[in-house]
């Protein structure tokens, strides 16, 4: 969707973005795209603290091993 055409008819915008994402060309490139909500929270995971407590997913953490301790500060 051109920039004008977004322009002219908003809602014709955000009713394409319920189907999927909408790539808006200023001057034949792409410029923007325009997504709907709950498409954009899937993509970038942005669940509260009290989500992501709340969950009962599993989530995996595996620390770095430690290859040497600190050296102590020389006084």
């Amino acid at each position: 969707m051109s920039a004008r055409d977004f322009n002219r008819d908003v809602s014709a915008a955000k009713r394409a973005a319920d189907h999927g994402p909408v790539v808006i060309t200023d001057r034949g490139r792409a410029a923007y795209v325009l997504l709907s909500a709950s498409k954009y929270e899937q993509l970038t995971d942005k669940r509260s603290i009290v989500d992501w407590l709340q969950t009962n997913d599993d989530i995996e953490f595996e620390p770095a091993r430690l290859t040497s301790l600190p050296r102590a500060a020389d006084l």
